[in-house]
């Protein structure tokens, strides 16, 4: 699994959030989890497959926001456990 993590300058409100989602949801694969922060000035992506970089970056830049970084890194999925060991 991966992690994406971008930073977009411009996003001021939740609908702002959401343009951001839908157009990172297009480009990726079905299963990713996206989340976005207007607070923040982020935007989290979790994927099963290699992210198209480029692809994300033009989406993002098409609804008229602006990337500011990218980072692609490992991401490993928490495991919780109902019993205490």
């Amino acid at each position: 699994m991966n992690k994406v993590t971008l930073t977009i300058d411009g996003m001021m409100c939740g609908m702002c959030e959401a343009h951001v989602c839908d157009a990172i949801r297009k480009v990726c694969d079905s299963k990713a989890k996206v989340t976005a922060s207007h607070t923040s000035g982020t935007a989290e992506i979790i994927l099963d497959s290699t992210p198209d970089v480029t692809s994300i970056k033009n989406a993002v830049k098409e609804k008229g926001y602006k990337v500011l970084d990218l980072r692609v890194e490992p991401y490993e999925k928490k495991r919780r456990s109902l019993f205490k060991k």
